[in-house]
């Protein structure tokens, strides 16, 4: 059979089965709350920059809870409108969805459902926070549902969806009541960072599904992909990533320059990661599996914390330009 065929077959097929309580409430992807570890830097800028910690926890428990009621509202949405997408591909066809073992009406009042519960749990952290949930609710609209659906779009796809990582930087901050916004060289970064870390997501699936005809009719941005080019991205995140992170610890922590190494480890470790068959970070919520990148991760996130509060003074006279001989006139 050839593929063209394999594809008309797979779309037109409908697997009858019977939709099971379990099947239905896995599609809200519980276990996806874990990327939630993304609000926690914010959480930590942003009570750095208020200068104490007290009455924290209820407040990041009610908005983390928010964030992961919204998530799953997203992950509903997403489950209902790629299951004829979903049957395409080798793994991912069997979730509920595509597989019949979840009723798509029910799954409406499901994302509509976790829907009203965040932005409720939302409303009793602050007013800031509840925009940055409906911010967060919004993308997943603007990902999932035509005309806009950006995740058919080459790049825009990748940028689109990794606009939750700075959302979910301002949520952490707003959690601490801190009544600015973070720098914006930090949210660009954050942005940058989680694009690099879709764009790696996305090669690994290139990969694993070894046929541009299948994956462009899985996938509508894989029309346009191919390795070459999705590596090329990949660089440009991250070149971009570190580039913002450089101006934002050149304003306001010079001492992270010494994390660059650690965090650079990181990206290698992920990239390296993504080289393998059925490549782990295809499923970044079982990413905490993975010893030689938890390590990379938990040193890099222990030294950005220690570098938050030691301070280095060395540092500053190291890179100042009249040290350097360098003193650039400023008109």
């Amino acid at each position: 059979m050839s593929t063209a065929v394999a594809i008309d077959t797979a779309l037109a097929t409908e697997i009858r089965v019977r939709p099971t309580w379990r099947a239905q409430l896995s599609i809200c992807r519980f276990d996806h709350w874990v990327k939630n570890v993304f609000v926690l830097p914010g959480i930590v800028v942003g009570a750095a920059g208020l200068g104490h910690w007290g009455g924290l926890w209820s407040q990041a428990l009610l908005g983390l809870l928010s964030v992961g009621l919204i998530s799953s509202s997203n992950y509903v949405l997403n489950e209902i409108l790629d299951a004829p997408f979903d049957r395409l591909h080798p793994k991912k066809r069997f979730r509920p969805i595509p597989a019949g073992k979840a009723s798509v009406r029910l799954a409406y009042a499901q994302w509509l459902i976790f829907m009203a519960a965040g932005f409720g749990v939302a409303c009793a952290v602050s007013g800031a926070f509840t925009t940055t949930m409906a911010a967060l609710w919004l993308m997943g609209i603007v990902y999932n549902v035509r005309p806009l659906r950006t995740k058919d779009v080459p790049y825009v796809d990748v940028l689109s969806e990794s606009i939750n990582n700075p959302i979910r930087m301002l949520a952490g901050w707003y959690i601490t009541a801190n009544p600015g916004i973070p720098p914006a060289s930090l949210l660009a970064s954050y942005w940058m960072v989680g694009a690099y870390f879709m764009a790696v997501k996305r090669f690994a699936e290139y990969r694993e599904i070894a046929n541009p005809l299948l994956s462009a009719a899985y996938r509508r941005s894989f029309a346009h992909y191919n390795e070459r080019r999705l590596l090329v991205s990949i660089m440009f995140y991250a070149a971009s990533a570190m580039l913002t992170f450089g101006a934002f610890l050149a304003r306001y922590r010079l001492e992270l320059i010494l994390a660059f190494p650690f965090v650079a480890l990181v990206m290698t470790v992920y990239l390296q990661l993504a080289f393998q068959p059925d490549s782990a970070v295809q499923h970044p919520e079982y990413l905490y599996r993975d010893f030689r990148l938890m390590t990379a991760v938990i040193s890099c996130a222990a030294v950005l914390v220690a570098l938050m509060i030691i301070d280095v003074p060395l540092l500053y006279v190291i890179f100042s330009p009249k040290y350097s001989g360098f003193a650039p006139h400023l008109h």
